[in-house]
């Protein structure tokens, strides 16, 4: 298996924040560790290099002083000699083994230093423990034993305890730095997603490192050239469809004062179906902007109640059920025109509308328009909320339909902070749902 394919098996965390922080701790508490372990050893060598020169002043005194005792007399003496990690018997000890250990190999060096060349002396190892014993003969041929226990210099009990508050200190600090420098990312990333150049937002802060500040002051101006460029083009598109309403009404009057023929007919219709294109265009482009009008509260049931009462009073078949008792704070005028439009659809392709209202337990409020029309296919639900999208197979020009209705509704939904979706029905037909919250 590669490397590569190694490296995909193990679990690495999908998000910036968890890698930089893996990364920064794993390298600061390697290089801790380093150094900690740096020091110990240094420490341990300069322990050990006293020890060895402290046990060798030791031998040679000691070595001397039972050298220089009557043979009688020692005996009392060599128990008074004796170190923590040196004991010194009278007599031959107990049968060894000759290989030493690193430690051993020292002892024995360190003795053979101390009791200098005249004294001979043999190191052995004793089996199964990490003593050893140096044998020598002293001066009126008597044997001498040095038993010696190695003992490496034990570790303080506070030693542990501020290793761990070391590393605890290095995750805050890794914790903390990487929150400081992700924190301006995510901000980014926040405005980024929440970008509406029809909502007034609040703009990213422009202080902060050199780096963040000039990202940020990026952002911002890149925000206002994308409002700047829609308000722009969004006037444009007011504009001309305005403009174009003088010349087509003078040419409705001279069509109407025009000898009759059946021409006459068809440029009088045609001028209408252009005029009603240029009024739906005008339309779109105030919704573009429909932000300019104020939130009120507004009680939801009453308020969709009278819209649909108003249908039926002109004798159009539409219904409404369900009991929403809450009021929402939104733009009224926006809603009305955005149910207006859903409900005209709905009319005209289904030849009937229902309107159901409902209230989920997070307290959003979902009203679906319902039709029996012929539906749209799945693959274009998405599609018929752009402007000027129009589905000939089922749609036609015979309807009078701009490919704007959907559109402007769709577009005021969003100014409003509403969400709007469509999805055929089962049974056939079209359900267009609102989410306010």
């Amino acid at each position: 298996m590669s490397a590569i394919a190694i490296l995909s098996l193990r679990p690495w965390p999908r998000t910036l924040r968890a890698r930089l922080f893996l990364i920064f701790l794993a390298g600061l508490t390697i290089a801790h560790c380093m150094s900690f372990g740096v020091l110990f050893l240094e420490r341990y060598m300069t322990a050990k290099a006293m020890m060895l020169t402290n046990f060798e002043q030791d031998v040679a005194t000691s070595v001397a002083v039972l050298d220089h005792l009557p043979a009688n007399e020692r005996g009392q003496w060599a128990g008074r000699l004796d170190k923590g990690n040196a004991r010194y018997i009278l007599g031959p000890g107990v049968t060894g083994i000759p290989e030493l250990t690193s430690t051993g190999v020292d002892v024995e060096l360190t003795i053979r230093k101390a009791v200098g060349p005249n004294i001979p002396v043999s190191v052995e190892s004793i089996q199964g423990t990490k003593r050893v014993q140096a044998k020598l003969i002293l001066s009126d041929g008597s044997p001498l034993t040095i038993e010696v226990n190695p003992t490496i210099m034990p570790i303080a009990d506070w030693l542990p305890l501020v290793l761990i508050t070391q590393l605890v200190l290095i995750i805050l600090c890794s914790w903390f730095a990487v929150r400081l420098a992700i924190r301006p990312l995510v901000d980014l990333a926040n405005a980024a997603d929440a970008l509406d150049p029809n909502k007034t937002a609040p703009r990213l802060s422009e202080t902060g490192p050199s780096e963040v500040a000039y990202a940020a002051t990026a952002f911002n101006a890149m925000r206002d050239r994308i409002a700047h460029y829609l308000e722009e083009r969004v006037q444009i598109l007011a504009s001309i469809s305005h403009d174009l309403q003088t010349p087509i009404t003078r040419m409705k009057l001279r069509a109407e004062f025009s000898e009759g023929s059946a021409e006459k007919d068809k440029l009088i219709q045609d001028l209408a179906e252009i005029e009603r294109l240029v009024h739906e265009g005008i339309a779109y482009a105030r919704s573009a902007h429909g932000n300019t009008e104020k939130s009120t509260k507004v009680d939801i049931e009453s308020f969709m109640e009278s819209l649909v009462y108003d249908y039926q009073d002109t004798g159009k078949s539409v219904s409404i059920a369900g009991d929403v008792e809450t009021a929402i704070l939104t733009r009224p005028h926006a809603l009305r025109r955005i149910f207006t439009n859903l409900i005209d659809n709905a009319l005209k392709f289904g030849g009937s509308a229902e309107v159901s209202l409902q209230q989920n337990a997070e307290g959003y409020v979902l009203i679906s328009v319902l039709d029996r029309g012929p539906g749209i296919p799945d693959d274009q639900l998405e599609a018929v909320l752009q402007p000027f999208f129009r589905l000939e197979q089922s749609r036609n020009r015979g309807t009078g339909g701009t490919g704007l209705g959907l559109a402007i509704a769709h577009q005021l939904a969003m100014g409003i902070g509403a969400t709007l979706k469509l999805r055929n029905r089962d049974g056939g037909g079209l359900s267009a749902e609102l989410t306010l919250n």
